[in-house]
């Protein structure tokens, strides 16, 4: 299975387009993407993502993936994107409660909704929503029409109220994991059969949507029930002469509340559907209109993967400097891809192992059944020695009667084999996306691989921001080879097959070619790190990581299920009461967290002013626009930002978190992403830890959950306005490095200085403008967005700026060298010699130039600011075993480190990582290092 950092997609956009054009037949096949359900789901498991002009598309760019995935493998002859066209239906009018609660679309999601739309368009595919219906009616119904006249239909989506479809014509696709969902999912889920979903669900209710259900009963009661008596009627019609008890009591006292839950929960399957099935055939994306959507995007991977990309001086836009014959000679020429051994023989693997001692160096490559590595069991490995030379090691392969697996090798005398070989320091082993594979190999026993090579980060330590770092890409850029892919090995939606199954001889070539294309490409990137100037920072910097990364994800850290469980309780009580004082303010009853009716009251019924109308014709009341009125003084708005926050705080972490714990360790395992960002900062997923708030007293709570084990604290270990030391440094400010030399209070410092008033005596309200200014100046704050910051008009916000800049002149200096330097180069540099590449730098339009050029001033600083924490996290995991405390690095988060340590050694601990972090780089002004201690993770911050 590939790994993370590998996605294998994509052909030529003529190879695609031709399969759609056959893709016609006498029986439908109509692929129903849940478009609405899927912008969620991609927003919540990609990492944050900007376009050229700044505008959030993590969510549009896991949209654009899935359906040219679906265009490629044309798995359909029909095709249609289904969103839900607003967010009242008929179920309110059954029941106003129903998703009443349901807070807000996170700021960074709102604005990719309209470009999702864009997406569908741009690839010509059809678009279907009708007001008064969920997304899921219309599919439900096209689902039914489809398979009445004897089709099938494929639905795009793992969301669990659309289970109730599944039938012998009728399948899901869960498209972030791409696995399907048949009957044999759908029963392991909900206990009973497809038919029989809705009546669980009526039963154990859905808070979600503010399904009310039957109290005290919940999946595994109401699954029983169902198996016992079967339809919700004939359950409800039984409880009197049930044995007493609570349950029965409930079922007895709640019965409307379960029939109006069944009706909540039951899709609409006979609504007039927008467009006829026949309109919905396949249709071949117009080219230029599609490579136009994607420029604008900045999803140039995507681009190259369609074979969109126009030839630019020789090359495809995008592609390496070096020339498509420089790079293929230095890895292996016209060696041909292949064919490959399989290894089914102790004395075939130990041929291999001797021919790895004799080269010095082996590219090596896993298997597996997970992109979760932790969890993840080994399917096979393959190895590589020399261009053209590799093997795979088929393991846990279950073969089929045309495929027999037979032949495998037992798999622990494998893993016995290959231990002193990758523990031997003479041998190097070489991975693309090491940190995952040893993952892999740990999981599976084998706990030492030493001297290690990651291809990922070779590319990433000289490139960040040029180009993407999955191994596909890379083949591409520098070895203009197109690796197989995956779906052409394990085939796609229904027909998807686990990795084990795949035949023996098929994985060779796929699995084999990975082990082959690493190997050629570290024979191509190793020599430019020299090149670029970049062998420091790989090799004392993103090399070293890779096993103290692996450490942390492994370790984890404790999470307060209880304590998530009680905020999550407090949360919504005070939304509750929250909701009481709003109503009272408009006069009225209403859902606070519907755009529409609360733009019906503030500009309608209240006449409030500054209102806007969307395109769709409603009024607008995003974050901005409440934030507008609030200032102005009007409680209302003021009153429904304070509820959306708790919102978003109780469902993206109070209840999310818990659903992520381990079980078992009571232990959440972040995953750490080493080649995203152009800075060199690292991102978390799986959860996300680096977005918990902090500011407020209720996102300081979310901490408050992260917790020591019996007899260990938290220790937090946090730089000290590290941007602002570096924005000192390398603007060479010389007021600025003074205060920090001399531990002065910095921003009353640049009062001070700007605003020419003595520091004794210094009120709150001029620190605050100058603190303001401090931060906005690293991140290209305009007068406008200083002044709504600040509360105070363009026109001041403008002169302060203007006295900013006359008393640090240097840093206006540095904003325009830097700004020049990207122009010329296409990168920044930071003080430790990283380069961040800034896309759009040279654009023509302006609003995405200005944005490439905040990009540029900024990423020296926060680039700067990750290469200091990565070395002192490097010098930690080297030193803190050795000093004798019982304590682990559990967690990264921007300029800070959380450990675990034994309670009666934390101060010791403390005073040990502020040593090591205020001596990871050497600047002119001093690094200062905040430390606290706690049993939790709000009290050590």
């Amino acid at each position: 299975m590939p790994d993370p950092q590998k996605p294998r997609q994509g052909d030529a956009f003529h190879a695609f387009i031709i399969p759609i054009g056959l893709c016609m037949s006498t029986t439908p096949h109509l692929v129903l993407v849940d478009g609405s359900g899927f912008i969620f789901r991609a927003f919540h498991a990609l990492p944050p993502m900007s376009s050229p002009e700044g505008v959030p598309v993590n969510a549009v760019f896991g949209f654009t993936n899935m359906l040219q995935r679906l265009l490629r493998d044309h798995v359909g002859t029909h095709l249609a994107v289904v969103f839900d066209a607003g967010r009242q239906t008929f179920r309110n009018e059954i029941y106003p409660q129903y998703k009443a609660h349901r807070p807000e679309a996170p700021e960074d999601l709102r604005p990719q909704f309209p470009l999702i739309r864009d997406a569908t368009r741009a690839f010509n595919v059809p678009m279907i929503e009708l007001p008064g219906y969920e997304a899921d009616d219309l599919i439900a119904s096209y689902a039914e029409a489809v398979e009445r006249s004897g089709g099938r239909c494929t639905i795009v989506s793992s969301d669990k109220d659309l289970m109730q479809l599944v039938s012998e014509s009728v399948s899901l696709l869960d498209p972030i994991r791409q696995k399907p969902i048949g009957r044999a999912e759908v029963e392991a889920k909900f206990g009973v059969a497809p038919d029989r979903v809705i009546d669980v669900q009526a039963l154990m209710g859905d808070p979600t949507d503010n399904v009310p259900g039957v109290p005290g009963i919940g999946p595994k009661g109401a699954a029983q029930l169902v198996q016992e008596f079967g339809e919700l009627e004939a359950i409800l019609a039984a409880a009197p002469e049930m044995k007493k008890s609570k349950r029965q009591q409930s079922l007895i006292d709640h019965a409307e509340a379960a029939r109006i839950s069944l009706r909540l929960v039951t899709l609409a399957r006979d609504i007039p559907l927008p467009e006829p099935v026949d309109a919905l055939g396949c249709r071949e994306p117009d080219a230029p209109v599609l490579r136009d959507f994607l420029e604008r995007m900045g999803f140039h991977s995507v681009i190259q993967r369609m074979g969109l990309g126009a030839l630019a001086a020789g090359r495809p836009v995008g592609a390496s400097r070096n020339s498509r014959d420089e790079t293929t000679e230095t890895a292996g020429g016209d060696k041909p891809y292949g064919p490959y051994e399989t290894i089914l023989s102790m004395e075939a693997l130990e041929t291999w192992i001797g021919r790895a001692r004799d080269t010095g160096y082996l590219a090596f490559d896993t298997e597996t059944d997970s992109l979760n590595a932790r969890q993840a069991t080994l399917i096979g490995l393959s190895l590589a020695v020399a261009p053209g030379e590799a093997a795979y090691v088929p393991l846990r392969h279950e073969g089929t009667l045309e495929h027999p697996a037979s032949g495998q090798l037992e798999v622990e005398g494998v893993l016995d084999a290959l231990r002193p070989l990758l523990a031997d320091d003479s041998v190097l082993k070489i991975f693309q996306n090491a940190k995952y594979d040893l993952l892999v190999l740990d999981h599976a026993g084998i706990t030492t691989v030493t001297p290690v090579d990651d291809t990922m980060l070779i590319s990433y330590a000289q490139s960040a921001g040029e180009h993407g770092q999955g191994m596909d890409e890379l083949s591409r850029l520098h070895l203009g080879h197109d690796p197989i892919s995956y779906d052409s090995v394990t085939g796609t939606g229904r027909n998807r097959v686990p990795f084990a199954q795949v035949p023996v001889a098929r994985a060779t070539e796929y699995a084999a070619e990975d082990a082959d294309v690493t190997l050629r490409l570290w024979q191509v990137l190793k020599p430019q790190l020299r090149e670029r100037q970049a062998v420091a920072l790989y090799e004392t910097m993103e090399r070293p990581l890779i096993g103290i990364l692996a450490a942390m994800e492994q370790a984890g850290v404790k999470l307060d299920a209880a304590e998530l469980r009680r905020m999550s309780a407090d949360f919504g009580s005070r939304m509750g009461e929250m909701e009481i004082g709003i109503h009272a303010l408009a006069g009225r009853s209403f859902n606070p967290g519907s755009p529409k009716q609360l733009g019906e009251i503030l500009f309608d019924e209240m006449s409030l002013p500054g209102g806007k109308r969307t395109k769709a014709g409603a009024w607008g009341t995003d974050s901005s626009v409440l934030q507008e009125l609030a200032d102005a003084g009007h409680e209302l708005p003021a009153r429904i930002l304070a509820w959306r926050q708790l919102a978003k705080l109780k469902s993206t972490y109070a209840d999310a978190l818990v659903q992520q714990m381990d079980a078992r360790s009571h232990r959440v395992h972040t995953s750490f992403q080493m080649a995203i960002t152009t800075t060199g900062r690292l991102s978390s997923n799986d959860p996300n830890l680096q977005n918990i708030p902090i500011r407020t007293e209720e996102g300081g709570r979310i901490r408050r959950a992260f917790i020591a084990e019996d007899g260990y604290v938290l220790v937090s270990a946090d730089y000290s306005q590290i941007e602002l030391r570096l924005l000192a440094e390398v603007a060479d400010i010389g007021p600025l490095k003074e205060a920090f030399r001399l531990g002065q209070d910095i921003h009353a410092r640049t009062a001070s200085e700007v605003f020419n008033i003595p520091l004794e005596g210094m009120d709150s309200l001029t620190r605050r403008r100058a603190k303001a200014i401090n931060f906005g100046i690293i991140y290209g704050i305009s007068a406008f967005g200083l002044a709504r910051q600040l509360g105070i008009s363009a026109g001041e916000a403008r002169r302060y700026i203007d006295a900013y800049f006359a008393r640090y002149p240097g840093i206006r200096d540095y904003m325009d060298r830097t700004k020049e330097d990207a122009k010329r180069d296409g990168y920044v540099t930071t003080p430790l010699g990283r380069r961040c590449y800034v896309p759009g730098i040279n654009e023509k339009n302006g609003a995405r130039r200005g944005y490439a050029e905040r990009q540029a001033i900024n990423a020296p600083l926060q680039g700067g600011a990750a290469d200091i924490i990565k070395r002192a996290m490097v010098r930690l995991g080297r030193r803190l075993p050795q000093s004798g405390l019982d304590a682990r690095m559990l967690l990264q988060v921007h300029d800070e480190l959380l450990f675990e340590v034994r309670a009666d050694q934390a101060a010791d601990l403390a005073a040990f990582v502020r040593a090591e972090m205020e001596q990871a780089a050497s600047l002119s002004v001093p690094l200062v290092v905040e430390t606290g201690t706690g049993s939790n993770w709000a009290e050590a911050h």
